[in-house]
């Protein structure tokens, strides 16, 4: 089984508590279910998160899925001209059978934007149009 690192973001549309959480709970199930993953196969996750998201700890949003023995740490991302706002970053360390060119690394909401070049790109909209 090799290690293997899965990269993911999600942008918010506003900085509260529950949006954080609902948008990182998110993107890392659809990191799990994309790549056949459950909570026992991560090794590790990093999180990072734009200087203007302070309402809640991204990794919040792992624990409440069940990450509890999952080493996980929150970080602030650079602050940098130009950059994308209010955006949650992961950086996952996942035991796999997945070849590194089998991985699918999930770009959701408005940090689609961010890394085309990296992955097959998922935007989720933010409401079903048939409903």
């Amino acid at each position: 089984m090799a290690v293997r690192a899965i990269r993911g973001a999600t942008q918010l549309d506003e900085d509260t508590r529950d949006h954080m959480l609902d948008r990182v709970a998110e993107m890392v199930t659809d990191a799990m279910t994309s790549n056949g993953l459950e909570v026992d196969d991560f090794i590790s996750v990093i999180f990072t998160a734009t200087s203007d998201l302070v309402s809640e700890f991204p990794a919040y949003a792992a624990r409440q899925l069940g990450f509890g023995d999952v080493p996980l740490i929150c970080a602030r991302e650079l602050e940098i001209e130009r950059s994308m706002p209010r955006v949650v970053r992961m950086m996952a360390h996942v035991e796999t059978d997945l070849p590194r060119a089998d991985i699918t690394h999930v770009y959701l909401h408005g940090a689609a934007a961010l890394r085309s070049d990296l992955t097959r790109v998922r935007s989720v909209p933010d409401a079903d149009p048939d409903a």
